[in-house]
């Protein structure tokens, strides 16, 4: 399109000006492939102490060790361990760190996970009891836990664990967020946290498979396979009504075989 000029001519308008599309080799390096500071522990440790928690309101039947708080107790005192090492980011690497970090999360998921099988063993023998409350509050503290374990499993491993991403010594990672995709979508100073993984770990849980971010390696493969595997099927328990209280005993049995099923399948 013309416009006139001074004097009546037809002039061309000037072209906008275009901005250059920026070289993605000029692009900085985001936060999750190059040394950054290290993680805060705070939101790990309130997932560790909140697992140890829970394990507190699993009935005594289903558990192996007893006081129920002793193994609790060993959990907070490996904590305890791992927070002298890094107080408060975890900038220190040390082979001590590390393995207690590992030995942490396997004692969290052994005990669950055996705590899962004698809740299991023991509904499918009609031998959990008869009262539903204590049998959904251990189905909700195994199912809970086990969101917390295995979150912690994904954050110790991907990379080498969070050590070793602060550090940028391997740049492959075993979890493919989306955000390292969608890197214009982003600031440069993202980069993935416990929160990332403990959703990983939610969403593969309630989904029964990966969401937004998807495994790369074969270990975190099998590991979201072994988690879904575990995870206690729908409806939660809050979804079902209670059953309703009868003064006669002949109806006890198919109650209390309702309130075992219901806790089974969640």
């Amino acid at each position: 399109m013309t416009e006139p000029g001074d004097h009546g001519e037809l002039t061309q308008p000037d072209h906008p000006t275009v901005e250059p599309v920026p070289d993605p080799a000029e692009r900085p390096v985001p936060a999750w492939r190059r040394p950054t500071r290290g993680e805060n522990r705070i939101a790990v440790a309130v997932a560790i102490l909140a697992a140890a928690a829970l394990q507190l309101f699993l009935s005594q039947q289903f558990t192996l060790i007893h006081p129920r708080w002793l193994l609790p107790a060993l959990e907070v005192a490996l904590l305890a361990s791992l927070t002298v090492i890094n107080p408060l980011h975890m900038d220190r690497h040390t082979p001590l760190g590390r393995n207690l970090g590992l030995l942490l999360v396997a004692i969290i998921s052994v005990d669950n996970g055996i705590s899962a099988v004698l809740l299991d063993t023991k509904l499918i023998g009609g031998t959990a009891g008869n009262d539903a409350g204590p049998l959904l509050a251990s189905a909700a503290s195994i199912y809970l836990t086990n969101i917390i374990a295995f979150g912690i499993w994904y954050w110790e491993l991907d990379r080498d664990g969070p050590l070793a991403r602060a550090a940028a010594l391997s740049p492959h990672p075993d979890f493919l967020f989306p955000q390292m995709t969608q890197e214009h979508l982003v600031s440069e100073h993202w980069e993935p946290h416990f929160g990332d993984y403990l959703y990983v770990s939610f969403t593969n849980a309630t989904a029964f498979s990966p969401t937004d971010t998807m495994p790369l390696t074969r270990g975190v493969k099998f590991l979201m396979a072994l988690q879904s595997a575990r995870s206690p099927y729908p409806p939660p328990p809050w979804s079902s009504p209670a059953p309703s209280t009868s003064s006669n005993k002949a109806t006890e049995p198919a109650l209390s075989t309702r309130c075992a099923s219901r806790a089974h399948r969640w």
